[in-house]
């Protein structure tokens, strides 16, 4: 193999390696997203537990005073 094609295969590996560390930073970013979206669905899924109970609390209120 000539230096030419050692110094070609060098350049690709290099930027191969590079494209790797951008897509794990990447990666690491959408975790993360990932991370604080489950933590918000698990709140509003809470809230909305918590306001069907408020809700049939009420109906069943006004279902006693009918």
């Amino acid at each position: 193999m000539s230096l030419e094609l050692l110094s070609q295969l060098e350049n690709k590996i290099q930027a191969t390696l590079e494209s790797i560390e951008l897509l794990k930073m990447e990666l690491d970013e959408e975790k993360q997203k990932n991370e604080a979206l489950t933590e918000k669905n698990q709140q509003l899924q809470q809230d909305l537990n918590s306001w069907n109970d408020k809700v049939n609390g009420l109906v069943g209120l006004l279902n006693n005073e009918a």
